[in-house]
């Protein structure tokens, strides 16, 4: 059996209790290279025997084990003899579970913490015996189940993490999948290399070799549109379909008039050049403006982006249709670049919240006319760059920056309309001129440039008054798009770009720079 078979066939299964940070842990096995997969707390052992697992891992959560309503877990599980390994909330359902003792101590153990390790065993192995990592629970486990080896503790919490060898069972109450954790990724890999025994044999070829496969079987010789966009999402989306299915596959490019300047003809130009695929442009911006006018609710205007985006692949497909009426083959088949945060933010992780729809996730129609190929569904931003590296994309279109489909829609804050557009793209023409002269592109991993259209601010210009809109600067740094930080640009940068757009872009007296991490805020301001 090849390698992309055998890298779907015995997945690692992240259990996610509510934490909206399972999907970084199944980013960290991957980045392991061994493939994961999340799936619900509510499994069963039978489902789980079904998958045939390498290995599972227990995800942290926001609940007490002994609330009425916290998430439930079949204990069965813990007989299969899949290897597993409890994080935070996890680590606790497994200690419960197995005659442990979980306990209200009153220590609470939030951020970076002192760990003492007192007996490395497998799970721990070349790791000092002091370090740091990161906590984030009120409940503690007092005493480890019987058999099982307590390896380290904390000044609060008496059994850090414990291991049982023989039933290839292990945890750790703090968090090593996030960076803050000095030993995390040590600890991950441990679990998996060395105790699961699992190889890192997974990378992006298997996840190239795994897409062709299903895309074909799901197509068979069915016509294919894929919606793209000019961004790398839809751009890696596409080349996997046009490998899979070949000249099956049109693209269309919809000119919403939300677009930042030149982004039409770089797509046509670039693009095409690239792969030799079908572009078909659809210029809509008429259509979109007129749906998106009066509307100032960032949510509906999400909605009204993913409903249009729809019609108007539904008028091409009619279009194209037609078109080739001679071989009368229906275009069932809509290709779009959804990724892993994407599905999360929009609520399709399990137990997580409902933190924004996307325009492709939670803002489709649902009379939709399309059967969705989405072969990038559960991967996160850096793996999809890997693989449309290894399918040969060039780098002027796999590494460019992050752009959402409502594209500048969503940058507004108010009512869409063409003036304020056209204000916005010479704002954002400037900024991302300077932050490329600079030699910053490599540093920040998008820099969204916010229009407060609904907000006015005096200044002076020329020596008189004016009462002009503010711009905002959010450049930030993020691995997945799941957490980020402010980039902390340099000063000289910064007022380059405030004295362009303020001299240059008629309207605008203030330049402001958002300085705020991800969580609390989300990258896009709607």
């Amino acid at each position: 059996m090849d390698a992309a078979a055998n890298a779907g066939e015995h997945p690692v299964l992240v259990v996610d209790f509510g934490a909206q940070y399972a999907q970084l842990i199944a980013r960290r096995v991957r980045e392991a290279s061994v493939y994961s997969e999340i799936v619900p707390h509510t499994i069963t052992a039978a489902e789980v025997a079904a998958k045939q697992p390498a290995g599972i891992v227990l995800s942290g959560g926001p609940s007490s084990v002994y609330e009425e309503g916290a998430p439930s877990f079949d204990p069965a599980i813990f007989d299969l003899g899949v290897p597993t390994l409890g994080i935070c909330y996890g680590f606790q359902v497994m200690a419960n579970a197995l005659g442990g003792v979980v306990s209200k101590t009153g220590a609470r153990e939030y951020g970076s913490t002192d760990v003492r390790v007192t007996d490395a065993g497998t799970l721990l192995a070349e790791q000092p015996a002091d370090q740091t990592a990161w906590m984030s629970h009120g409940d503690s486990v007092t005493q480890a189940p019987e058999g099982f080896d307590v390896l380290a503790s904390t000044s609060s919490t008496p059994v850090a993490a414990f291991a049982s060898d023989e039933r290839k069972l292990y945890g750790v109450q703090w968090h090593p999948e996030v960076k803050h954790s000095a030993y995390g990724q040590a600890v991950l890999e441990n679990f998996l290399h060395r105790a699961a025994g699992i190889p890192a044999d997974w990378n992006s070829e298997n996840v190239i070799e795994q897409q062709v496969t299903a895309i074909r079987a799901q197509v068979g010789t069915g016509r294919v549109i894929c919606g793209l966009s000019g961004g790398v999402d839809s751009a890696v989306a596409a080349a996997l379909v046009h490998k899979a299915v070949g000249d099956q596959l049109t693209c269309v490019f919809v000119d919403h008039g939300l677009l930042r300047q030149d982004e039409r003809e770089q797509v046509e130009q670039d693009y095409v050049a690239s792969t030799g695929v079908r572009l078909v442009t659809v210029d809509a911006s008429d259509v979109f403006l007129s749906a998106l006018a009066g509307v100032t609710d960032p949510e509906e205007k999400r909605k009204i982006i993913g409903r249009e985006f729809i019609r108007t692949f539904e008028r091409a497909q009619a279009d194209l249709v037609a078109e080739a009426a001679a071989d009368g083959d229906p275009i069932r088949f809509l290709v779009q670049g959804t990724l892993y945060p994407d599905v999360v933010e929009s609520g399709g992780g399990t137990g997580t919240a409902n933190i924004k729809s996307h325009h492709n996730v939670g803002g489709l129609p649902e009379d939709l006319n399309f059967e969705l190929v989405e072969p990038l569904r559960t991967l996160f931003k850096d793996e999809v760059r890997a693989v449309g590296r290894e399918l040969g994309l060039p780098e002027v279109i796999v590494s460019r920056q992050p752009f959402p489909g409502p594209g500048l829609g969503i940058r507004i804050i108010g009512e869409v309309t063409r003036e304020r557009l056209e204000l916005l793209r010479k704002a954002d023409a400037i900024a991302r001129h300077e932050l490329t002269a600079a030699g910053l592109d490599g540093e920040i991993w998008q820099c969204p440039v916010v229009l407060l259209a609904d907000v006015r601010s005096v200044g002076v210009q020329g020596d008189g008054r004016t009462y002009g809109h503010p711009i905002v600067l959010r450049p930030v740094s993020s691995e997945d798009a799941m957490t980020a930080d402010w980039t902390r640009l340099p000063y000289d940068v910064l007022a380059r770009i405030s004295n362009r757009i303020t001299n240059e872009v008629e309207g605008v007296n203030r330049v402001v720079l958002d300085v705020t991490s991800k969580p609390p805020a989300t990258i896009e301001w709607e």
